[in-house]
């Protein structure tokens, strides 16, 4: 979701990367796949406090890449990761991929 810069909270650091030195926005439940942002000058951040609380900078270009799905290109700006939920009988649960 795209934000004003402002709405960066100040305790957001750079989020730590996967073993393999990814960015990733989300990993898949079911099938184990991630969902990872890439671009020469694109940054994740982590709020400090709640280290599940994403949000990207993008500079000129970034892109969302996948296993399963076909790459999303995004253009420059910040960004607040929102992960999709769904209903289910008294409860929201983030959907699984």
């Amino acid at each position: 979701m795209p934000i004003a810069q402002a709405e960066v909270p100040a305790t957001a650091v750079p989020a730590p990367r996967d073993r393999t030195g990814r960015m990733v926005l989300a990993r898949g439940e079911a099938t184990g796949h991630a969902h990872v942002i890439v671009g020469p000058d694109t940054i994740l951040l982590a709020d400090r406090d709640d280290i599940d609380r994403l949000f990207v900078k993008v500079v000129t270009r970034g892109r969302v890449v996948h296993e399963e799905h076909g790459t999303i290109t995004i253009p420059a700006g910040t960004y607040r990761i929102v992960r999709q939920r769904e209903y289910v009988p008294g409860a929201y649960r983030y959907v699984a991929d």
